[in-house]
Protein backbone atom coordinates (compact mmCIF):
# COMPACT_ATOMS: atom_id res chain seq x y z
CA UNK A 1 0.00 0.00 0.00
CA UNK A 2 1.36 3.55 -0.96
CA UNK A 3 1.80 5.93 1.98
CA UNK A 4 -0.19 8.67 0.63
CA UNK A 5 -3.39 10.55 2.09
CA UNK A 6 -6.19 8.77 -0.44
CA UNK A 7 -5.39 5.54 1.29
CA UNK A 8 -5.39 7.27 4.77
CA UNK A 9 -8.06 8.33 4.33
CA UNK A 10 -9.49 5.56 3.20
CA UNK A 11 -8.38 3.37 6.26
CA UNK A 12 -9.38 6.07 8.53
CA UNK A 13 -13.07 5.65 7.41
CA UNK A 14 -13.00 1.48 7.35
CA UNK A 15 -11.65 1.93 10.59
CA UNK A 16 -14.86 3.79 11.70
CA UNK A 17 -17.10 2.27 10.30
CA UNK A 18 -15.92 -1.27 11.04
CA UNK A 19 -16.17 0.40 14.83
CA UNK A 20 -19.50 1.74 14.45
CA UNK A 21 -21.30 -0.99 12.96
CA UNK A 22 -19.70 -3.55 15.62
CA UNK A 23 -21.58 -1.49 18.41
CA UNK A 24 -24.84 -2.20 16.12
CA UNK A 25 -24.56 -5.72 15.25
CA UNK A 26 -23.20 -6.55 19.19
CA UNK A 27 -26.50 -7.12 20.11
CA UNK A 28 -26.25 -10.63 18.36
CA UNK A 29 -25.02 -13.78 19.85
CA UNK A 30 -23.44 -16.64 17.89
CA UNK A 31 -24.22 -19.82 18.68
CA UNK A 32 -20.81 -22.12 18.75
CA UNK A 33 -21.66 -25.36 20.63
CA UNK A 34 -18.65 -24.94 22.40
CA UNK A 35 -19.06 -26.13 26.26
CA UNK A 36 -16.37 -24.55 28.95
CA UNK A 37 -16.81 -25.22 32.73
CA UNK A 38 -19.81 -27.44 33.62
CA UNK A 39 -21.33 -27.48 30.15
CA UNK A 40 -21.62 -23.99 29.90
CA UNK A 41 -22.13 -23.37 26.24
CA UNK A 42 -19.71 -20.26 24.62
CA UNK A 43 -21.95 -17.54 22.99
CA UNK A 44 -19.93 -15.04 20.67
CA UNK A 45 -20.79 -11.40 20.16
CA UNK A 46 -22.22 -10.44 16.76
CA UNK A 47 -19.62 -7.48 16.54
CA UNK A 48 -16.17 -9.91 16.92
CA UNK A 49 -15.15 -9.80 13.21
CA UNK A 50 -16.19 -6.20 12.61
CA UNK A 51 -13.72 -5.38 16.10
CA UNK A 52 -11.01 -7.04 14.97
CA UNK A 53 -10.77 -4.84 11.56
CA UNK A 54 -10.35 -1.98 13.59
CA UNK A 55 -7.10 -3.28 15.30
CA UNK A 56 -5.49 -4.52 11.74
CA UNK A 57 -6.78 -0.74 10.82
CA UNK A 58 -4.32 0.82 13.08
CA UNK A 59 -1.65 -1.10 13.26
CA UNK A 60 -1.70 -0.61 9.10
CA UNK A 61 -1.91 2.84 9.84
CA UNK A 62 0.56 2.96 12.92
CA UNK A 63 3.27 0.56 10.40
CA UNK A 64 2.84 3.58 7.86
CA UNK A 65 2.27 6.57 9.18
CA UNK A 66 3.71 6.19 12.51
CA UNK A 67 2.27 6.56 16.27
CA UNK A 68 1.00 9.71 16.26
CA UNK A 69 -1.01 9.12 13.40
CA UNK A 70 -2.71 5.69 14.61
CA UNK A 71 -3.51 7.59 18.03
CA UNK A 72 -5.23 10.38 15.81
CA UNK A 73 -7.49 7.34 14.22
CA UNK A 74 -8.07 6.04 18.00
CA UNK A 75 -9.75 9.49 18.88
CA UNK A 76 -11.56 9.88 15.78
CA UNK A 77 -13.17 6.40 16.32
CA UNK A 78 -14.03 7.89 19.87
CA UNK A 79 -15.83 10.89 18.12
CA UNK A 80 -17.60 8.52 15.69
CA UNK A 81 -18.76 6.50 18.32
CA UNK A 82 -19.78 8.90 20.63
CA UNK A 83 -21.84 10.41 17.58
CA UNK A 84 -23.24 7.40 16.58
CA UNK A 85 -24.86 6.78 19.85
CA UNK A 86 -26.16 10.25 20.21
CA UNK A 87 -27.97 9.91 16.67
CA UNK A 88 -29.68 6.52 17.89
CA UNK A 89 -30.56 7.57 21.11
CA UNK A 90 -32.34 10.67 19.65
CA UNK A 91 -33.82 8.81 16.93
CA UNK A 92 -34.83 6.08 19.45
CA UNK A 93 -36.93 9.22 21.19
CA UNK A 94 -38.60 10.34 18.41
CA UNK A 95 -42.61 9.91 17.33
CA UNK A 96 -42.97 6.17 15.95
CA UNK A 97 -45.76 6.17 13.49
CA UNK A 98 -45.32 1.81 13.89
CA UNK A 99 -45.55 0.45 17.56
CA UNK A 100 -44.31 -2.69 16.17
CA UNK A 101 -41.51 -0.70 14.40
CA UNK A 102 -40.29 1.10 17.45
CA UNK A 103 -40.18 -2.18 19.60
CA UNK A 104 -37.98 -3.81 17.30
CA UNK A 105 -35.78 -0.65 16.98
CA UNK A 106 -35.44 -0.35 20.88
CA UNK A 107 -35.10 -4.43 21.07
CA UNK A 108 -31.78 -3.85 18.34
CA UNK A 109 -30.67 -0.47 18.38
CA UNK A 110 -32.25 0.28 22.13
CA UNK A 111 -28.94 1.61 23.91
CA UNK A 112 -28.40 0.23 27.54
CA UNK A 113 -26.31 2.81 29.28
CA UNK A 114 -23.98 0.37 31.25
CA UNK A 115 -23.13 -1.29 27.78
CA UNK A 116 -22.44 1.91 26.49
CA UNK A 117 -19.72 2.35 29.16
CA UNK A 118 -18.33 -0.73 28.72
CA UNK A 119 -18.13 0.02 25.40
CA UNK A 120 -16.32 3.04 25.42
CA UNK A 121 -14.41 2.28 28.03
CA UNK A 122 -12.92 -1.31 26.54
CA UNK A 123 -12.65 0.59 23.18
CA UNK A 124 -10.46 3.42 25.28
CA UNK A 125 -8.26 0.81 27.04
CA UNK A 126 -7.49 -1.64 24.54
CA UNK A 127 -6.91 0.73 21.52
CA UNK A 128 -4.48 2.73 22.91
CA UNK A 129 -2.73 0.38 24.62
CA UNK A 130 -2.42 -1.79 20.72
CA UNK A 131 -1.23 1.35 19.73
CA UNK A 132 1.63 2.14 22.68
CA UNK A 133 2.64 -1.64 23.07
CA UNK A 134 2.78 -2.32 18.65
CA UNK A 135 5.48 0.81 18.47
CA UNK A 136 7.33 0.39 21.44
CA UNK A 137 8.03 -3.50 20.49
CA UNK A 138 8.46 -2.04 16.84
CA UNK A 139 11.16 0.32 17.61
CA UNK A 140 12.71 -1.68 20.18
CA UNK A 141 13.34 -4.67 17.45
CA UNK A 142 13.82 -2.30 14.51
CA UNK A 143 16.62 -0.94 16.37
CA UNK A 144 18.09 -4.22 17.27
CA UNK A 145 17.96 -5.98 13.86
CA UNK A 146 17.79 -2.74 11.86
CA UNK A 147 14.71 -4.12 9.84
CA UNK A 148 10.58 -4.27 9.93
CA UNK A 149 10.66 -7.79 8.40
CA UNK A 150 9.75 -9.54 11.12
CA UNK A 151 6.82 -7.19 11.90
CA UNK A 152 4.28 -10.15 12.30
CA UNK A 153 6.08 -10.07 15.71
CA UNK A 154 4.45 -6.81 17.02
CA UNK A 155 1.50 -6.93 14.99
CA UNK A 156 0.47 -9.95 16.90
CA UNK A 157 1.39 -9.52 20.18
CA UNK A 158 -0.10 -5.63 20.23
CA UNK A 159 -3.53 -7.45 18.73
CA UNK A 160 -3.41 -10.37 20.90
CA UNK A 161 -2.67 -8.21 24.26
CA UNK A 162 -5.48 -5.47 23.72
CA UNK A 163 -8.02 -8.43 22.88
CA UNK A 164 -7.42 -9.80 26.40
CA UNK A 165 -7.87 -5.85 27.85
CA UNK A 166 -10.53 -4.76 25.58
CA UNK A 167 -12.99 -8.65 26.68
CA UNK A 168 -11.86 -8.34 30.15
CA UNK A 169 -12.93 -4.65 30.57
CA UNK A 170 -16.09 -4.90 28.69
CA UNK A 171 -17.22 -8.29 30.16
CA UNK A 172 -16.28 -6.95 33.72
CA UNK A 173 -18.36 -3.80 33.76
CA UNK A 174 -21.20 -4.62 31.08
CA UNK A 175 -21.67 -8.30 32.77
CA UNK A 176 -19.86 -8.19 35.96
CA UNK A 177 -21.18 -4.87 37.02
CA UNK A 178 -24.39 -4.15 35.05
CA UNK A 179 -25.71 -7.34 35.45
CA UNK A 180 -24.23 -7.91 38.87
CA UNK A 181 -22.34 -11.07 37.91
CA UNK A 182 -19.46 -10.71 39.85
CA UNK A 183 -21.92 -10.72 42.98
CA UNK A 184 -23.68 -13.99 42.23
CA UNK A 185 -21.32 -16.90 42.75
CA UNK A 186 -23.40 -19.16 40.27
CA UNK A 187 -22.88 -16.85 37.70
CA UNK A 188 -18.75 -17.08 38.39
CA UNK A 189 -18.59 -19.98 36.40
CA UNK A 190 -20.58 -18.05 33.31
CA UNK A 191 -18.17 -14.85 33.52
CA UNK A 192 -15.12 -16.84 32.88
CA UNK A 193 -16.27 -19.38 29.96
CA UNK A 194 -17.37 -16.20 28.26
CA UNK A 195 -13.92 -14.75 29.04
CA UNK A 196 -12.29 -17.19 27.85
CA UNK A 197 -14.19 -17.98 24.92
CA UNK A 198 -14.40 -14.61 23.38
CA UNK A 199 -10.90 -14.00 23.59
CA UNK A 200 -9.76 -17.35 21.94
CA UNK A 201 -12.32 -16.48 19.39
CA UNK A 202 -10.47 -13.20 18.97
CA UNK A 203 -6.97 -14.78 19.15
CA UNK A 204 -7.89 -16.91 16.42
CA UNK A 205 -8.64 -13.91 14.04
CA UNK A 206 -5.67 -12.31 15.45
CA UNK A 207 -3.66 -14.75 13.89
CA UNK A 208 -5.94 -14.52 10.57
CA UNK A 209 -5.54 -10.61 10.15
CA UNK A 210 -1.34 -11.61 9.44
CA UNK A 211 -1.74 -11.83 6.10
CA UNK A 212 -3.65 -9.09 5.69
CA UNK A 213 -1.24 -7.05 7.26
CA UNK A 214 1.89 -7.90 5.36
CA UNK A 215 0.07 -6.97 2.06
CA UNK A 216 -0.95 -3.53 3.40
CA UNK A 217 2.37 -2.75 4.72
CA UNK A 218 4.35 -3.93 2.10
CA UNK A 219 7.10 -1.75 0.17
CA UNK A 220 9.26 -1.92 -2.52
CA UNK A 221 12.42 -2.04 -0.08
CA UNK A 222 11.40 -5.16 1.81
Amino acid sequence: MKKNETNLTILNVFFVVSLVISNVVTGKLIYTGISLFKGTVVTLPGAGVCYAITFLVTDVIGELWGKKQADKTVAMGLIGQVFATILIIMTQFLPAADKEMQAAYEKILGQNWIFVIASLSGYLCSQLWDVWIFHKIRDRMIAKKGSNHCRWIWNNASTMTSQIIDTVVFISIAFGLGFGWFFKKEMHVVLLSMLIGQYIFKFILACLDTPFFYLLTHQKND
